[in-house]
């Protein structure tokens, strides 16, 4: 990790989600976080929007399924991952975009933004 690289500060329950993702998904999760750290953009992302602004979403595809890490890097102290989940369906679930915007609201709050 390089000197400018920022943090990774896991909010609410967003490590514990990550830590139930498959090995193979949590390694690559590690290596796009990563990535942001180093001022890169992740391989495959999309902004989310919906859930506030700056915030994105690494895609990441495995033989077991479709995985999630939402967070967001536009903040000087460091990248904040907000939601890590399985995606099961097409679209996102409401519940999935309902917990990520509760956490970057309470970041927001917390960093008197």
């Amino acid at each position: 990790m390089s000197k400018s690289a920022k943090a990774i500060e896991f909010r609410g329950g967003a490590l514990t989600e990550l830590c139930r993702f498959p090995a193979e998904a949590r390694r690559e999760a590690g290596y796009q976080l990563y990535q942001v750290q180093e001022g890169c953009d992740p391989d495959d992302w999309k902004p989310m929007n919906t859930v506030g602004q700056g915030v994105r979403e690494i895609r990441i595809r495995e033989s077991d399924g479709a995985f999630r890490v939402v967070y967001v890097a536009k903040f000087e102290d460091a990248i904040y991952v907000l939601r890590c989940f399985q995606k099961k369906t097409q679209k996102t679930s409401h519940e999935d975009i309902a917990v990520a915007m509760r956490r970057y609201k309470d970041l927001i709050r917390e960093l008197n933004l």
